[in-house]
Parts: C-alpha cells; sequence; structure tokens
C-alpha cells in the first residue's frame, strides 16, 4: 500500500509578515498611499479592497495619515476602514503597530519571553 501524492505541504516557520485589508474608498485608498512610500511595505489594490503587507513590524502612524487627509485621523476610524488584519495588532495613542512575531510585541501583549524547564 502507498501513501497519495500530498500536492500542499505545511511550513511552521514564521513569515515575517503582518498585514491588513483596507476598503478601497478615499480613506483608505490614502492611507495605503501614506504606507506605500514606507520601506518593507507592498501595497496591492484590488477593485474592493486594498492590501497592505510589511516585513516584520507594520506602523500605521495617525499624525502623517491626518496630515495627508487634510482631517484628524485617529483609531477609530482606522478601525472604520480596516477590515482584516494578520499579526499582532496593538493600538497606541497616535498609532496602530502590527508584529509579524509575538515575540517582538512583547513588551505590548504581555507575552513571557522566559523559558519554561
Amino acid at each position: 500500500m502507498s501513501t497519495a501524492h500530498q500536492p500542499f505541504s505545511i511550513d511552521r516557520t514564521s513569515s515575517n509578515k503582518c498585514g491588513v485589508t483596507l476598503m478601497n474608498n478615499q480613506n483608505g485608498y490614502v492611507v495605503a498611499d501614506v504606507m506605500r512610500t514606507k520601506d518593507n511595505v507592498t501595497v496591492t489594490d484590488y477593485p474592493s479592497m486594498i492590501r497592505v503587507d510589511g516585513d516584520r513590524v507594520l506602523t500605521f502612524d495617525f499624525d502623517e495619515i491626518s496630515k495627508a487627509l487634510g482631517f484628524d485621523f485617529d483609531q477609530s476610524d482606522f478601525e472604520e476602514v480596516m477590515s482584516t488584519h494578520y499579526g499582532r495588532m496593538v493600538h497606541l495613542d497616535d498609532s496602530t503597530v502590527l508584529f509579524a512575531n509575538p515575540e517582538d510585541a512583547a513588551e505590548y501583549i504581555d507575552f513571557d519571553l522566559t523559558p519554561v524547564d
């Protein structure tokens, strides 16, 4: 008896990626446009959404986005244009930060880095 060919495999290593899906409306487009200028960020436009993906850490700076929009942009506005995310999301007063790995977000999410015997 032989095992059937498995077309898919499992890779349990970290992708070191994090990201969000934004609505493809005026505000979502401006947020994505601000992020296009960042190093290690990829922005992909689709007809009904915009993907913003980053390597390791992705920071949405609300002051920078507010300046680009021409009005105050805050956490509630970000939540309105964002539909999904992947990575560990941390909301700060002036930004939202996503981390690809829990170790990178340890100080914010109470992730214990102490080895267990």
